[in-house]
């Protein structure tokens, strides 16, 4: 019922406040005063809107992101016949439900907000996207309905052409989803690069020129990749808790296996995230110089450290889930002499990641130095440097993924040294191509080469990571296991990584949720429509930090209420009759 009235709230809002804009000709973007944005009981607008904001869109992608992997794991399941899959689609569906609901309780709260604090602004935007609006509200009602038939009627759609029914239930669950997705970003991406309008603000009629603005495609992609990653984190900190109050060895084996499922999606989606952000970066800049200067060279080029240290820390919860997995397979000894030495490369690519270039100094410590940035370690904080560690880190993640998954097994292929060496050179030569891109074009050419190396670094990387992939799936088809993997025997250590990825995928998302709209600086639309109020300022760091900190902790509470309220409504007959029998043995 709450979905239905905001879906409701919102279509009428959208039909009738275009009436008074397009009665007057598409007027310009109001010129407002401080007299025009109200503080009502005592709340701070801007702060408000902000978590009401953040607190929706983490949801959201949590709501947006579960059906597509759950609609993967489901066609795994009908493929194979495996009632692991199904049973495991399933409870990540059912995780979401709980969600779902809060999504929209919270995307109410941020209508209202908008409409109480920000009227101007809520009615110049729904005057040129108020029919996209109105498609909104249909689409939200129709992903309701394909939401509740899919979840609610998984057990009734089962086996034969039924099957094939709820499966396409998915596919347009899916579709939808994306869809209403995509039609919220064209309203936050023509705030910051406004299309279709003049230089007061005056709209041209076109709509969709609005909704494809320059950065719409760009965070469409950068998003769709983020929230697959972040709900395999949240669903993989939800199978660690089910997993560590689990209270028997079939449960454990069930949720552990939950656990690297998750972690593998969200691996998955993380290693293509940077370039994804890439790409996005590199549209703002053309879009507007001064915008991608204020982005990396200006005042939020030290949230970008913190930034950097929480992908690090992505990077090395995951590596040590996948080392800490090993303990499942009695052959994954002969490779535990490895790990150190990648352990050794991801720590010192996280350190040269989120080395800075330019210190903050007083006078004295400026003088000490001989300058605002080292001698040594500055050259590591420009991004030629950058670039490197990235790509490091995801080749040398790749490679900890294909450990692990190798450990147990022994390939029966004639040409398995052949596989290996290969696979061995692809690497080596990999790296020191990646290397000397990043080192020569980075700090001996101009600055066009620079920038230009950073292609066929991804590309390297990409080829890496798909070569050897196909390389390890051909030389380990009918490979002998050394023995049977050992579900659930795994240490409690290994499900605090799953946590840590999960707080800091948040944090991450929070933090550049508020670097992305904070572009804008005093502008609601860039260089179109004012901000007057009195809050029309950038915050400091600190000031960013705790509120960003503050929205994280509501949300982490309110998942663990979406998780005890999923385990309230689990029964132990939930646990696939799979594990039960390993555990017997």
């Amino acid at each position: 019922m709450r979905s239905c009235a905001l879906a409701l709230a919102l279509a009428a809002l959208a039909w009738l406040l275009p009436e008074t804009v397009a009665a007057a000709g598409f007027p310009p973007a109001p010129q407002l005063t401080a007299a025009d944005y109200p503080q009502i009981a005592g709340i701070n607008p801007r702060v408000g809107v902000w978590l009401a904001a953040q607190l929706h869109l983490w949801f959201a992608a949590f709501v947006l992101a579960v059906p597509i992997f759950v609609f993967i794991i489901e066609a795994i399941g009908m493929a194979t016949r495996d009632e692991r899959y199904d049973k495991l689609a399933y409870e990540f569906i059912k995780v979401s439900i709980t969600a779902y609901s809060i999504t929209a309780i919270l995307g109410g709260l941020l209508l209202f907000l908008l409409v109480i604090f920000y009227p101007h602004l809520f009615q110049y935007l729904t005057g040129i996207f108020g029919k996209s609006m109105v498609w909104y509200a249909a689409l939200f009602f129709a992903e309701s309905a394909l939401l509740y038939v899919y979840y609610y009627g998984w057990h009734w759609l089962q086996g034969g052409f039924a099957k094939w029914v709820h499966l396409t239930l998915g596919l347009l669950l899916n579709a939808v989803g994306t869809v209403l997705m995509f039609l919220a970003n064209a309203w936050v991406t023509f705030m910051m690069s406004p299309a279709a309008v003049d230089p007061a603000g005056v709209f041209s009629g076109d709509t969709w020129a609005a909704i494809h603005n320059a950065l719409w495609n760009p965070i469409n992609i950068h998003r769709v990749v983020a929230n697959v990653a972040f709900g395999g984190s949240i669903v993989g900190a939800y199978a660690a808790y089910r997993f560590l109050s689990a209270s028997g060895a079939a449960e454990k084996a069930h949720y552990d296996w939950m656990g690297y499922t998750a972690n593998f999606i969200a691996i998955s989606a993380l290693l293509p995230l940077p370039f994804a952000g890439y790409y996005l970066t590199a549209e703002i800049y053309a879009y507007s110089q001064q915008m991608g200067i204020t982005l990396m060279g200006g005042i939020f080029a030290w949230l970008f450290i913190i930034q950097a240290v929480l992908i690090g820390t992505l990077f090395l919860a995951a590596n040590y889930y996948l080392w800490c997995g090993m303990g499942r397979s009695d052959g994954a000894a002969r490779y535990h002499r490895y790990v150190k030495y990648l352990a050794v490369g991801i720590v010192g690519a996280f350190l040269v990641w989120f080395t800075p270039h330019t210190l903050i100094l007083t006078n004295e410590e400026l003088k000490a130095l001989g300058g605002p940035y080292h001698k040594v370690l500055g050259p590591l904080g420009i991004m030629p440097a950058k670039n490197i560690a990235v790509n490091v880190m995801i080749v040398f993640t790749t490679l900890s993924f294909l450990m692990y998954r190798r450990a147990n097994k022994l390939a029966t292929v004639r040409w398995a040294k052949a596989g290996n060496a290969a696979q061995a050179a692809l690497f080596a030569a990999g790296l020191l191509n990646i290397l000397f891109l990043g080192v020569y074009h980075g700090y001996f050419t101009n600055t066009v080469y620079k920038v230009a190396s950073s292609i066929p670094q991804v590309l390297t990387t990409l080829v890496i990571i798909v070569a050897s992939t196909v390389i390890d799936a051909l030389m380990y088809r009918g490979a002998k296991e050394v023995a049977p993997l050992r579900w659930g025997r795994v240490s409690d250590r290994s499900q605090y990584a799953l946590f840590l990825l999960a707080v800091a995928f948040t944090w991450l998302m929070g933090l550049m949720g508020y670097i992305r709209s904070s572009l804008r600086q005093h502008w609601h639309v860039t260089n179109v429509f004012r901000d007057a109020s009195p809050d029309a300022f950038t915050p400091t760091l600190g000031y960013a930090a705790n509120v960003v900190s503050a929205g994280a902790l509501v949300f982490m509470g309110l998942v663990i209420f979406v998780f005890w309220v999923s385990r309230v409504s689990a029964r132990h007959t939930d646990v696939p009759g799979y594990w039960k029998a390993a555990a017997a043995q």
